[in-house]
């Protein structure tokens, strides 16, 4: 059910890109009971000048290497699974990529369960 877009500077090894999804996939499983074999996610890479991320906002210093992370899912998920996830994402890119926290940019889409078609033309969560 959730649809992930990553967006993240050009450049990265199709290694780095494989762990962020992997990341992102064990987090989702974990915090917010996404089923098995789940997994829908598209990596753009973007340019220098393509990716404009403030590197100050919220007093959080970003560098060059933040990555946009957008997950679109059913909604329901309360506070503290959300909470959980952003927290198991930033925790796990840090621990297998190095990736800093602070360079972990996370929004949640939520939609209803009728806005899905998985194949065949049909609503299969209707």
């Amino acid at each position: 059910m959730p649809l992930v877009r990553i967006d993240l500077v050009q450049g990265k090894s199709a290694e780095y890109k494989r762990t962020i999804g992997d990341v992102i996939y064990d987090a989702m499983t974990a915090t917010m009971n996404v089923p098995e074999n789940d997994r829908f996610q598209i990596f753009s890479e973007r340019s220098n000048g393509e990716l404009i991320v403030d590197p100050h906002y919220l007093g959080i210093e970003r560098s060059k290497d933040c990555i946009i992370i957008q997950v679109t899912l059913n909604e329901g998920r309360t506070l503290d699974q959300k909470k959980a996830f952003y927290k198991a994402v930033a925790d796990g890119l840090f621990i297998r990529l190095g990736l800093r926290r602070q360079d972990v940019f996370i929004n949640l889409v939520e939609v209803k369960k009728e806005n899905w078609s998985f194949g065949n033309g049909e609503a299969q969560y209707a």
